[in-house]
């Protein structure tokens, strides 16, 4: 592995591309120290070290701690997220943006830019109910968080939080385009990341003052290690269905003949479906910004009930989990498409007849992959959240996160593998990572 890392500085365009993600990882996290005009942010710092156990704590991770300092980025990228499932489950019953998804590159630009004008409106109506919750908001003593409030903090406020997140929304894209890996599931990372070693630093400190027994700690991380590894096995694993290439002669040359594999992946849709989960358990917090819910005892025993820590929350986010995995296969991978290109090059399966025939035989293995994916997926993210909350310890230690980190990781040193390898350069492994 240190070989391969040193192989880096041999390919300036890799080299360029790994400098210029972490240089706009560096400027999301200076955005996180940024504060809001208006918002006294150190009076909040004792509210949210008691919220991390639920869902202000999950919107805090998800933002990288911009929500607790109450920073210009405080909505992280959360709404883009949102307004990329809104516009997925659209394309499935809206037929021009079906159609745009078929042609191909301006199709997806224009996609993209629908997503991004969502995305602006959801920042806005998030920024407006964090306003209103802020100027709700006082402290023990009394002491109100928002120094002047009114309409001018609150237009000023919903114009920070959707700036920050349009320009968050735009560093993403930019990594995607000119760095390494997914820009998005990147910043997700970063931010995740940016919160281990305040996490260490607090059960240590639960160690020392008696609150968390040794023990206990040693059992938990013998468990994330468990945890670690079934990742790392089954984000490995895959469905190989044996494809067979007739021969065919073009002019003078014999092609084809030869014995290959379609790879499916247990868990196709990666980290997809808990961001989009959690994002969508996330939505009622906001609009109960906008209510006071003294007065509405419902939407306070709802917003209770949507704690990380307690079933009703868990059954969702299981539902939701296993929705997404299907849907996000359903929508990236067409096995019809697939059947269609294997006729075309005169490739077939075993046993089963090219064209339809085929693209139902993969489809059905796909529809069980996927559901034993879905399940390896809420396995997860749920029961080692609730070994972390029953033993109290921080919230970014739960499946949810160690799976988005794990599995970005993997991701973005399967594309630095594979740069290395198209320049004739070993991998990270000898075997390479990227192989099977």
């Amino acid at each position: 592995m240190i070989g391969g890392f040193q192989n880096i500085p041999k390919i300036p365009e890799l080299k360029k591309r790994i400098f210029f993600t972490i240089l706009m990882l560096l400027v999301y996290r200076l955005g996180c120290h940024i504060p809001t005009p208006g918002v006294d942010g150190s009076a909040l710092a004792d509210y949210f070290s008691s919220q991390q156990g639920n869902l202000i704590g999950l919107f805090n991770m998800f933002s990288g701690g911009a929500l607790r300092r109450m920073s210009v980025m405080a909505l992280g990228i959360m709404p883009y997220i949102s307004a990329s499932i809104i516009l997925e489950l659209m394309s499935v019953v809206v037929p021009y943006l079906e159609k745009l998804k078929k042609e191909g590159e301006q199709g997806r630009k224009k996609i993209i830019q629908y997503t991004r004008y969502g995305t602006v409106i959801l920042s806005a109506i998030q920024g407006f109910g964090i306003a209103i919750w802020l100027e709700n908001m006082t402290l023990s003593g009394g002491a109100p968080v928002v120094i002047t409030g009114g309409w001018g903090f609150r237009v000023l406020a919903v114009i920070t939080f959707t700036a920050g997140t349009a320009f968050l929304m735009w560093l993403g894209e930019q990594i995607t385009e000119r760095g390494i890996g997914n820009g998005i599931s990147l910043i997700i990372f970063s931010g995740i990341v940016a919160q281990f070693f305040p996490g260490v630093l607090q059960t240590i400190e639960y160690i020392r003052l008696g609150q968390l027994s040794v023990f206990l700690m040693i059992l938990v991380l013998a468990v994330m290690l468990c945890v670690l590894g079934f990742i790392v096995f089954v984000e490995r694993g895959q469905r190989r269905i044996p494809v067979q290439y007739a021969k065919r002669v073009v002019g003078r040359k014999m092609y084809g003949g030869q014995s290959t594999h379609l790879p499916l992946k247990i868990n196709t849709s990666g980290v997809i479906p808990p961001i989009f989960a959690s994002s969508i358990l996330m939505f009622p917090l906001t609009i109960a910004n906008f209510v006071n819910t003294d007065n509405t005892p419902w939407l306070t025993a709802v917003i209770n009930n949507l704690n990380p820590d307690k079933l009703v929350y868990n059954l969702l986010y299981v539902v939701f989990i296993i929705f997404f995995c299907y849907f996000y296969t359903a929508v990236h991978f067409n096995p019809v498409d697939v059947a269609d290109n294997m006729k075309k090059y005169g490739g077939f399966i075993p046993g089963i007849r090219p064209g339809k025939n085929t693209a139902e035989y993969i489809d059905r293995i796909l529809t069980r992959i996927t559901f034993s994916g879905a399940l390896y997926v809420s396995f997860i993210c749920v029961l080692p959240s609730i070994l972390v909350y029953k033993a109290g310890m921080p919230f970014y230690y739960g499946g949810t996160s160690l799976l988005i980190v794990v599995g970005v990781a993997m991701d973005t040193a399967n594309q630095i593998e594979s740069h290395m390898l198209v320049r004739h350069y070993e991998g990270f492994m000898k075997k390479g990572l990227a192989k099977k």
